[in-house]
């Protein structure tokens, strides 16, 4: 038998899943910058979005 604290063990939901979840019910938005699902003026504002409130981003890392 194994034991496991609650919250560890089990499934891992997909990440897109838990942004929606996220969005739908705590209105909390996370999103990547080049996600190909949105337009350049979409990406834009994201950005300047993240800038205006946590400042420029350290460095950008390449998605595969």
């Amino acid at each position: 038998m194994r034991w496991t604290p609650r919250g560890y063990g089990g499934e891992r939901r997909a990440g897109d899943l838990v942004k929606r979840q996220g969005w739908r019910e705590l209105g909390v938005l996370a999103v990547a910058i080049d996600d190909e699902r949105l337009t350049w003026p979409e990406q834009e504002m994201i950005r300047q979005l993240g800038e205006k409130l946590y400042g420029r981003p350290h460095a950008r890392r390449e998605r595969s």
